[in-house]
């Protein structure tokens, strides 16, 4: 029996235009009344997903959210923190440096002080208008070496962040957990952390084994909870890597897959079957 279904925002959960249909709305509510928890799980801060979380009326005490790609597990209502994996002001210095040798543009989400950046760019623009949030301009080598720092990202044009990806020291995926979530983000956290690993923890708070969970995804930083989930299901529009991590394939985020593969599954049980459409 599903009892807990995480969804992907972007790419997964939202069409292009950034909207949700009637249609998935109507699903969700139907199988919160039935008592399966959803869980938005994303890249963003809670701040980028109040008005989603209203649309869908996930607002209430009962209701929990995987921020910043599962650093911080937070109650919506109460905004018990429930798990949070940090990295430390040291290692924003350390990306700090590397992105002057690789030619990017930076910013960080610091647990005290929101957004901050070294200087405005194209995509921390991009970063505030998607989540409504204001920024902090400062020299990051002010920083203190041991401040909590929930995430750095290297954002870019494309091109420019292929080419860095292409550069990054080896050694770099030993110390964080690395993920492109946009073709311009690419966001480095706690190796510890992972939305996966975000997603046990709201699990085991909850009592809810993995075989229980249906996880939806599009990206590269959705891999590890389709991989913990007993379901996981890709959209359509998702990469290679996360359709072959999944069990099930649905139809894009433009077609609400979602909905459509929450249909499929009564979540009053699920079959492991060879990977396929549905």
């Amino acid at each position: 029996m599903i009892k807990l279904v995480a969804i992907d925002m972007d790419g997964t959960l939202l069409k292009d235009d950034k909207t949700i249909s009637q249609n998935t709305k109507d699903i969700i509510l139907k199988a919160r009344k039935n008592g399966v928890k959803i869980v938005l799980a994303t890249g963003r801060p809670m701040e980028g997903l109040k008005s989603t979380l209203e649309f869908l009326e996930l607002d209430s005490e009962e209701d929990f959210v995987l921020c910043f790609n599962g650093a911080l597990v937070e109650n919506v209502k109460t905004k018990e923190v429930i798990g949070q994996v940090t990295i430390k002001g040291e290692h924003l210095h350390e990306l700090y440096k590397l992105s002057q040798t690789l030619g990017t543009n930076i910013h960080a989400f610091s647990s005290t002080k929101g957004l901050i950046a070294p200087k405005m760019s194209k995509y921390t623009q991009v970063e505030m208008d998607i989540n409504n949030i204001p920024i902090q301009l400062m020299d990051f080598n002010s920083i203190e070496a041991n401040e909590d720092i929930i995430k750095v990202m290297l954002i870019d044009e494309p091109a420019i962040i292929d080419k860095a990806v292409a550069n990054l020291p080896k050694d770099l995926y030993d110390k964080y957990t690395i993920v492109r979530s946009t073709p311009y983000f690419l966001e480095f956290l706690s190796k510890k952390v992972n939305k996966g690993v975000g997603l046990q923890i709201l699990a085991e708070y909850l009592n809810i084994k993995p075989i229980e969970i249906m996880s939806f995804g599009d990206a590269g930083n959705d891999i590890h909870m389709i991989e913990y989930a007993g379901l996981g299901v890709a959209m359509a529009n998702a990469t290679n890597e996360v359709k072959q991590a999944s069990q099930f394939v649905t139809k894009s985020n433009n077609e609400d897959g979602v909905a459509h593969a929450m249909k499929q599954f009564s979540l009053d049980t699920i079959k492991l079957l060879k990977k396929k459409i549905i």
